[in-house]
């Protein structure tokens, strides 16, 4: 039995051993790789969109630049101050990895915040694909972004209080 205790740490003192990691081994794991932002491969060119959403007509300019918007005089915090309008806008250039490579000039009438928001979107994306058509349609049209939403508000019908609405019956 002690022949066996002398022949483990003999073999034990034979494989080398690493106790030293690299520096630039990863600290977390994950199967996604981080997203490179900026590195999109679209033409830098000056285009022009239009996008309408319910009752908003929104007419759009990219210009290269530095990712500037002015939306009716505004800047686009204080035009959408809410977060999720800015991100709807942004996310045509967000899927195509160009953000801050254009100027954003927009005209914007009718409607409210949500159907201004969708419209400026397809008036990006419009322009967008005007620009690079080879390199930005596919992915826009896979992201959904060039595709006017066609839902509309429904016309009141006579005899009804709104568009399905009844008045109230009564037995007697």
């Amino acid at each position: 039995m002690a022949d066996e205790t002398t022949e483990t740490t003999e073999s034990t003192e034979t494989e080398p051993t690493e106790t030293t990691e690299s520096t630039d081994a990863p600290t977390e794991y994950t199967s996604e790789t981080a997203p490179v932002r900026g590195k999109g491969t679209s033409e830098i060119a000056p285009g022009a969109g239009l996008g309408r959403r319910k009752e908003a007509v929104a007419r759009v300019r990219l210009v290269p630049g530095t990712g500037k918007w002015l939306i009716n005089g505004r800047e686009l915090e204080n035009y959408f101050p809410n977060k999720v309008h800015q991100q709807i806008v942004n996310s045509p250039f967000a899927v195509l990895d160009i953000e801050e490579k254009f100027d954003v000039h927009a005209r914007i009438h009718g409607g409210g915040p949500s159907g201004q928001a969708g419209a400026l979107r397809l008036g990006v994306a419009r322009a967008l694909n005007a620009i690079d058509l080879d390199t930005n349609r596919a992915t826009l049209k896979k992201s959904g972004f060039l595709t006017r939403d066609p839902r509309v508000v429904e016309r009141k019908k006579a005899g009804l209080k709104k568009a399905r609405r009844a008045p109230q019956y009564s037995k007697r």
